[in-house]
């Protein structure tokens, strides 16, 4: 794996763009991302005031009442800083809204979670770590790396069905 890039947090138009999914979640149109993406209601570190971004699932895991996330931004992403001050946060997943709790995953564990990801999506995998500034060569050991540097959350829910 390689650093080709440091991309910054998109502004302007391209932030514009990435944030139209959630306006999907806030029409009631949400269960449209299906279980690939969650929209994550958390609390500014500064400001206090509730905001919120739809992010894709690296691994859902219902059984253990888990969703997996990705800061492809890094440790400079907002939403990441944010959860990192105040770990309660909610999620939405299709049309089901949970109270949940944030963790960041330990390396280790951020690698299995992501080899999973690849073995799903290897293309995917393969394009998104292009544009978070990584190059891979599609190997176990490139994936892995990859997981090493990514900051991995998982938000744990309560909510019993």
């Amino acid at each position: 794996m390689k650093k080709i890039k440091d991309p910054e947090p998109p502004s302007g138009l391209s932030r514009l763009a990435f944030r139209l999914p959630i306006w999907l979640y806030r029409w009631g149109l949400g269960w449209i991302m299906g279980q690939r993406f969650l929209m994550l209601t958390h609390t500014g570190r500064k400001s206090g005031l509730a905001r919120q971004t739809v992010l894709e699932v690296v691994k859902p895991d219902p059984e253990h009442r888990t969703y997996y996330v990705a800061s492809g931004f890094g440790e400079k992403s907002d939403w990441y800083r944010n959860v990192m001050a105040n770990t309660n946060v909610t999620i939405q997943v299709g049309r089901k809204r949970y109270p949940a709790q944030a963790e960041r995953l330990s390396e280790e564990d951020a690698e299995d979670v992501l080899m999973d990801y690849a073995r799903r999506h290897p293309a995917t995998l393969h394009e998104l770590a292009r544009f978070m500034g990584y190059q891979i060569d599609d190997t176990e050991e490139d994936y892995r790396a990859l997981g090493r540097v990514l900051p991995m959350i998982a938000f744990r829910y309560n909510h019993s069905e």
